[in-house]
């Protein structure tokens, strides 16, 4: 049995820490033995909401007195903070931990900051395998932050059980912020910032998107009043206590209709599908089949091969190596 194990069972922030930095390892033998650590982890439930939204939005803000205020009603709660990578250098800030110093300190909670790698939709490429540490670690509540980049994170809908959309109040013409493609997934919109001379254009944005919630179908699966918009203010902690019920209501809602396990099990479909193209795509990656891919795409690029050509040889070339 992995040493990880009995202290990651047991809580231990450091053993979590050294659990999430094996997963996320890229070499061959962190890859076999990280494997063989998740699928030795008891499953224990835990909710899983996603938090989306612009840049300057307040999202960590958000995040930290929302975590205060489950942490104060004595959950434990993890915060998994996507960053952006740079497409340079291919760093990422990761800071997080410094964005939420108050709830950093906080023994019931626990952060982790990860490079989202060049991974599309707002997610690092192991973030579902980190949710699992977490919900093994004994974390009730899982917040998974994206890089907050717009209309492309929906990928995170299809690991969590709550997708939050939260927004900024006089921002021009909201309705176009974030259009209606990540509007779709939204379970809770929540209109950050309303308190002092925001606070009246907050409760007008609000309406706005209740307006617009209106328009769009209502997803099978989820009960009447669903999706909604409802302002909050991070800096006062006005709303929050609101928002965490209507996100309970909807989490019991689904849980007693049978949506939270067909949902969990569709989730764990696609991520199948996911480790499957990334495996497959991690295999271009090596240095035969990259010397292959360069010799073929100058030949594209001369103009003496076309392109579905030079694939099926690419393709080819896969089948034939061994694994």
């Amino acid at each position: 049995m992995d040493e990880l194990i009995e202290p990651l069972l047991a809580g231990n922030r450091r053993a979590l820490s050294r659990a999430i930095t094996l997963i996320e390892s890229s070499r061959e033998d962190h890859r076999a033995r990280a494997s063989a650590l998740l699928a030795a982890l008891p499953a224990r439930a835990s909710l899983r909401i996603g938090l989306s939204g612009t840049p300057g939005v307040g999202k960590s803000t958000f995040i930290e007195a929302f975590g205060q205020m489950l942490t104060g009603e004595g959950a434990r709660v993890a915060v998994l903070a996507v960053d952006p990578s740079s497409a340079r250098s291919g760093g990422s800030i990761l800071g997080d931990k410094t964005r939420m110093e108050r709830l950093s300190r906080d023994p019931n909670a626990f952060i982790r900051p990860s490079p989202s790698q060049a991974q599309l939709g707002g997610v690092a490429r192991r973030t579902r395998e980190t949710v699992q540490l977490c919900e093994a670690a004994g974390f009730e509540v899982v917040l998974i932050e994206t890089v907050g980049v717009g209309q492309s994170e929906t990928l995170v809908a299809d690991m969590t059980d709550l997708f939050i959309l939260l927004l900024a109040p006089a921002g021009g013409d909201e309705l176009q912020g974030v259009k209606r493609g990540i509007m779709e997934i939204a379970d809770l919109i929540l209109v950050n910032k309303a308190d002092g001379d925001l606070e009246a254009q907050a409760r007008r944005t609000v309406a706005d998107y209740a307006g617009a919630l209106r328009l769009l179908r209502k997803r099978p699966g989820d009960p009447e009043g669903f999706p909604k918009a409802l302002p909050v203010s991070a800096v006062t902690g006005a709303g929050l206590a609101r928002a965490w019920e209507d996100m309970q209501a909807l989490a019991d809602w689904r849980r007693s209709s049978g949506e939270f396990e067909r949902r969990r099990a569709d989730q764990a479909r696609r991520a199948f599908e996911a480790e499957l193209r990334g495996r497959l795509l991690a295999r271009l990656e090596r240095p035969a089949i990259r010397a292959l891919v360069g010799d073929l795409g100058a030949q594209v690029a001369a103009g003496d091969l076309a392109a579905p050509d030079a694939a099926t040889q690419v393709l080819a070339r896969l089948s034939a190596e061994p694994e």
